[in-house]
């Protein structure tokens, strides 16, 4: 029964083979290249665009909550568009079925918060729900869902606010790139780190 235990522990928490300080590197550039995005004017625009493949991106002027997170992991090196294409391309079952595709498609699946919870579910780790804000580490990710049953997705940041001390969220809920105390304000529906592999 101990073994089974450890074994569940394992499969939550998978191991990552980079170092801790390489991790912990990789989080703290994530953050800081988030919390620049926020000084960035955005226009809060998710339709629907043709793409270069790998590192394609939508003009820099528009966005949503998911191109904050693609443009911060790109800052460190990781290019969330080829990263999740590659593995629809070769694992689509596994992917979220909403959107009536009968194939992946590079301009768009990686824009959308359930493929993005797929695949940080699938690489990075999932971590525990809860309402505590000390469970929520600098350069962790986190998706909510919002009224109208719409999916949404941040970077948990360095900062603090200041009663009570909650770490602010890297996002673009609509009004652009923002650092806010909103942790707590949507039911939180996944918490993820992911910082690659070696």
């Amino acid at each position: 029964m101990k073994l089974l235990s450890i074994s569940c522990l394992l499969l939550l928490f998978p191991s990552s083979t980079l170092s801790q300080s390489a991790q912990d590197s990789i989080s703290t550039k994530l953050v800081d290249a988030a919390i620049e995005r926020t000084h960035k004017s955005v226009s809060y625009d998710g339709s629907y665009r043709r793409l270069a493949y790998p590192g394609g991106d939508v003009p820099d002027d528009i966005g949503v909550c998911t191109d904050l997170v693609i443009r911060s992991y790109r800052a460190v090196g990781l290019d969330l568009q080829q990263l999740v294409h590659e593995d629809m391309r070769s694992s689509f079952s596994s992917y979220p079925q909403l959107w009536g595709l009968s194939r992946p498609d590079a301009n768009i699946d990686h824009r959308r918060v359930p493929n993005l919870q797929t695949f940080f579910s699938r690489y990075g780790t999932v971590l525990p729900i809860s309402n505590s804000p000390s469970d929520y580490r600098s350069g962790d990710l986190v998706t909510w869902m919002l009224p109208g049953n719409l999916p949404h997705i941040g970077i948990v940041t360095d900062r603090r606010s200041a009663n009570p001390a909650h770490p602010l969220i890297a996002h673009n809920i609509g009004n652009g790139p923002e650092l806010e105390d909103m942790l707590f304000d949507y039911p939180i529906t996944g918490h993820y780190r992911y910082v690659g592999s070696d």
